[in-house]
């Protein structure tokens, strides 16, 4: 699968080296404003939105099914600066939910997510920060192959991903664009799952059996991986009222599989209407090669699934939805 990685990471250099050319050009597109101050101390943000989509049909000649889903967001930050360091928070959660017609409720979004890095810049001229990073992600709730129920295919903490590692970091402008390179980041994955586990889910050493199929060791629950992180953060308004966000990272593996390129790349592009309403239309692309894909019955072989090599993943989620800042309500509350 070395192949496939290489190929897949070359699309996605080409496609962020073209994005990410001339950042400075697209900041300067903006209205001309003051060179301001940096801030010292806390900066904190807290906001929740809720995006809901719905289609009815009555006599409607073309077909169509009645369908409502609705994704509910949160989201929050902390972030501390001094002179020659800083500390970055970030705390996302979604979870969204579809009906249709005469079909059950489906899951369609389920995120957790922490972020935070530190950094220290021993020159300021450099640009160059020493850096620490951390993160971890998981769901909420059970995942399911749709139609079927019986079987949950993930869970919360199974699987879920912590990253941890030591690094330099580069902006010149790191707020908005930054380019992070960890030689040394562990990687743990948790399967808290016994039957995920036994499975070998999500890159754990799976049970072993004997030859009457009674397990004769469990399956592990965790994986710990070391290898290198390189990431890659943009964001910006690039026009009144319309923001890119961006983050890829690459990670492989220096004992597993050394080449094998885990690939994550989410962008989003947010357009606010107004004070309230914002519309989203996000991309969120993975390539995993710890994550094998379960596909339908096999009639060759009579077998009910069969489990074949990763695939890369795609997620893309459009909307238009109501969003509210809770610190602008918190601040108003407190005046007299």
């Amino acid at each position: 699968m070395k192949t496939n990685s290489w190929f897949i990471l070359s699309i996605f250099i080409i496609c962020s080296s073209h994005l990410f050319a001339q950042p400075d050009s697209l900041y300067l597109y903006k209205k001309k404003k003051k060179k301001e101050a940096v801030k010292l101390g806390w900066r904190t943000k807290k906001e929740v939105g809720l995006t809901l989509n719905q289609v009815s049909f009555t006599n409607w000649n073309s077909g169509g099914t009645n369908s409502i889903s609705g994704i509910i967001t949160g989201k929050a930050s902390a972030k501390y600066k001094q002179e020659k360091w800083f500390w970055n928070s970030n705390f996302n959660i979604r979870y969204g939910l579809n009906k249709q017609a005469d079909k059950e409720i489906r899951k369609t979004d389920d995120v957790i997510e922490v972020i935070s890095n530190v950094g220290l810049e021993k020159d300021p001229k450099s640009n160059w920060f020493y850096s620490a990073k951390f993160s971890f992600n998981s769901q909420l709730a059970n995942g399911y192959n749709y139609p079927n129920r019986d079987e949950p295919i993930s869970e919360f903490l199974a699987p879920g991903y912590m990253f941890f590692g030591l690094g330099m970091e580069y902006g010149r402008h790191i707020e908005r664009l930054s380019f992070y390179a960890s030689p040394f980041t562990l990687k743990t994955t948790f399967v808290l799952n016994d039957e995920l586990a036994n499975k070998g889910a999500f890159g754990v050493d799976p049970a072993i059996y004997d030859l009457e199929g009674n397990i004769i060791k469990d399956g592990k629950k965790v994986r710990q991986e070391l290898g290198i992180l390189l990431t890659n953060q943009y964001q910006e308004e690039v026009f009144e009222n319309i923001k890119v966000n961006s983050l890829l990272r690459l990670y492989t593996d220096y004992i597993n599989s050394f080449g094998n390129i885990d690939i994550e790349w989410e962008l989003n592009l947010d357009m606010k209407v107004n004070k309230y309403v914002k519309a989203t239309l996000g991309s969120h692309l993975r390539y995993d090669n710890d994550i094998k894909i379960e596909v339908e019955r096999n009639e060759m072989t009579n077998e009910e699934f069969v489990i074949e090599g990763p695939k890369l993943q795609w997620k893309q989620i459009l909307g238009v939805g109501v969003v509210v800042d809770l610190d602008n309500i918190i601040n108003a509350s407190a005046k007299p």
